[in-house]
């Protein structure tokens, strides 16, 4: 379970004048900046997330992950969890872990939401989150006897748009919140994917981003905005 509320879970009267802080109303659990009407919630069943649920295997992620061999799948980088929903979607497995206390918290509000309702409450039963860092976490599921996923999925946070492109409302929240993860935490991330994997890594980047902590993938699938960089685990590449 994730780690107790953090401290800028605020009740209404004491709504902080600046900043971001944690929201509970009626429709969940939302994050909100002083000042500001957006909110940022994890809603499965509403908007993008619907619809992506009912297009999910036409998507390159599906692909990417090869769905169709009923892969088990271990997403490292939680976030709001949208594609570890079109993942288990397709019916598969899907561990996810998210290491900020804060968005494990949104995570396991719009899931505990998802199950309730008869449309998502299948998806949502075959998602698993885990609260607290993949690169630690992962070792440990694995010496407890915890099956070895055949994929792991890895979203690291898009670097800023230039100035010249908007950044959506909802994703300067998260930049504020979360911050941008560190070249080194790249690296150690995937170096622990690969040695996690059974059979592939898959990395989410723009289509024309960088890779990954410099390094080249094994292959690739792109799209129009869009690529999903697969890299072969360590065990697999001693063996050829």
């Amino acid at each position: 379970m994730p780690d107790p509320l953090p401290d800028f879970l605020y009740p209404a009267a004491e709504i902080p004048r600046e900043g971001l802080y944690l929201w509970q109303d009626s429709d969940g659990l939302a994050l909100c900046k002083a000042g500001e009407k957006g909110r940022v919630r994890v809603d499965f069943a509403a908007g993008a997330a619907q619809y992506r649920q009912h297009k999910g295997g036409g998507e390159l992620i599906a692909k990417a992950v090869n769905h169709t061999a009923k892969p088990l799948v271990w997403d490292a980088t939680g976030g709001l969890g949208r594609d570890a929903f079109v993942l288990a979607g397709l019916g598969l497995q899907v561990r996810v872990f998210e290491r900020h206390p804060s968005v494990a918290l949104l995570l396991t509000d719009g899931l505990a939401r998802a199950q309730n309702l008869p449309e998502t409450t299948e998806t949502a039963a075959r998602i698993r989150l885990y609260a607290g860092d993949a690169v630690a976490l992962m070792p440990e599921l694995l010496a407890a006897g915890e099956s070895a996923p055949d994929v792991v999925y890895l979203d690291p946070m898009y670097p800023e748009r230039r100035k010249s492109a908007a950044v959506k409302k909802e994703m300067a929240y998260f930049h504020e919140l979360v911050g941008s993860a560190a070249a080194a935490d790249d690296a150690a991330l995937l170096d622990c994917a690969r040695r996690t994997a059974r059979k592939r890594v898959v990395v989410k980047r723009p289509r024309l981003g960088e890779e990954l902590a410099g390094c080249r993938p094994d292959y690739c699938y792109s799209g129009k905005s869009t690529r999903f960089d697969v890299y072969l685990p360590f065990a697999a590449l001693q063996a050829a």
